[in-house]
């Protein structure tokens, strides 16, 4: 129940996320409220998934995920590119996510 819980959290920040892009600093209405839905969204859910989860594995799952996915979607939908270095660097987050989900508590 706790990771399920926590994706759907991790999915409405990435959501939130890209409509704060989309909303150009505020400037267009529609993704500016979708922006402050999904974060009220997020943070309800990753509330509830701390009833279940350590906070230290959640919170690492919760930004490390949602950084990679949010750099996924900002290549494909506002074709924003990244570097060689910005690569290495989403992987690094994804090898600590990865270690802190495996080996993060005693």
């Amino acid at each position: 129940m706790g990771y399920a819980l926590l994706f759907g959290a991790i999915g409405a920040e990435v959501f939130a996320t890209t409509m704060l892009r989309a909303s150009e600093g505020f400037s267009k209405i529609l993704p500016s409220v979708l922006c402050v839905i999904g974060y009220i969204v997020c943070y309800v859910f990753f509330g509830h998934a701390l009833k279940y989860l350590n906070l230290a594995i959640a919170y690492a799952l919760w930004c490390g995920i949602g950084i990679v996915a949010t750099s996924i979607f900002s290549y494909f939908l506002f074709h924003e590119r990244i570097s060689l270095y910005g690569y290495a660097g989403i992987g690094l987050i994804m090898a600590g996510c990865i270690l802190v989900n495996l080996k993060g508590t005693p």
